[in-house]
């Protein structure tokens, strides 16, 4: 991954958009990486990446509860306990 610093994506944030179409480029500031810049295509691509793991999670609890014994009516008694 190219590093480049804030300063030097400041004075050449051009030449850093074209770099961030082809591959990620960290930005550090005082010695300490701050952010990365990447295309818009492969943040959809980690995004997505991250909705279909976060769906799979999901519907793994969902089974699990079930296999356990939750049921829509419980979960609504336990969401409600205020204590």
């Amino acid at each position: 991954m190219k590093v480049t610093t804030a300063r030097e994506a400041k004075n050449r944030f051009g030449q850093l958009l074209d770099s961030a179409q082809r591959a990620p480029v960290s930005i550090t500031k005082n010695g300490r990486v701050v952010s990365v810049m990447l295309s818009v295509e492969q943040y959809q691509r980690l995004r997505g990446a991250a909705w279909d793991r976060l769906a799979r999670v999901m519907d793994a609890m969902s089974t699990e509860a079930t296999s356990k014994g939750l049921t829509e009516k419980t979960l609504e008694a336990l969401l409600a306990d205020e204590s």
